[in-house]
């Protein structure tokens, strides 16, 4: 554990966030970090949706908006992870002009080849709590198969529906998998 790490039970982070938490769910295990000003607790996927209803609904966080939803494959990351799939959730708190990131990790139980509807890679929708998150949760459910449960319409939104497989996975080739080879090469002079 790096210096800047620790444990809900162990030295405590700056985040005013991080004690709420803390308080709120006693029996608990989190993690947090701070790096850069920038402050990330690391949540279990079955506390997620409850940690972020309360981030967002308890008036001393209040943090009202959801700026994005992030995604990671850590295939072969150089130091160890709690899972290869990360989805991280950055929140704001525009009164405070005060931003905090949720981090939930997962590990495939299924091979990550193709499309799998992996149970491990499920995870609870925030569309009831945030809206806006309908899109950024699709586009996650497309760009690495991260499902959401409850999600009021999961279907691809970058790619077409019967699309082979998740290309944001590391694992996925880079010159894909010959979905290009039906289509006709352009250059300057016939675009």
């Amino acid at each position: 554990m790096s210096p800047n790490e620790s444990t809900a039970s162990g030295p405590s982070l700056d985040h005013p966030a991080f004690k709420l938490i803390k308080g709120q769910f006693p029996g608990k295990k989190f993690k947090g970090t701070e790096f850069r000003g920038c402050s990330t607790l690391i949540v279990e996927k079955a506390d997620l949706h409850g940690v972020l209803a309360f981030l967002k609904s308890d008036p001393r966080a209040d943090f009202n908006f959801l700026v994005d939803i992030a995604y990671a494959d850590y295939l072969n990351y150089p130091s160890p992870t709690i899972g290869r799939f990360a989805l991280i959730y950055c929140l704001m708190n525009h009164s405070r002009d005060e931003r905090f990131y949720v981090k939930v990790f997962m590990d495939a139980s299924l091979p990550t080849e193709g499309i799998v509807d992996d149970p491990a890679l499920h995870v609870p929708t925030v569309t009831d709590l945030w809206p806006g998150a309908e899109w950024m949760e699709r586009e996650a459910f497309d760009m690495v198969g991260i499902r959401f449960d409850g999600h009021p319409d999961l279907r691809r939104i970058l790619t077409w529906e019967s699309y082979p497989a998740h290309p944001l996975r590391k694992d996925y080739p880079l010159r894909g998998r010959g979905e290009r080879d039906m289509y006709k090469v352009l250059d300057r002079t016939s675009a």
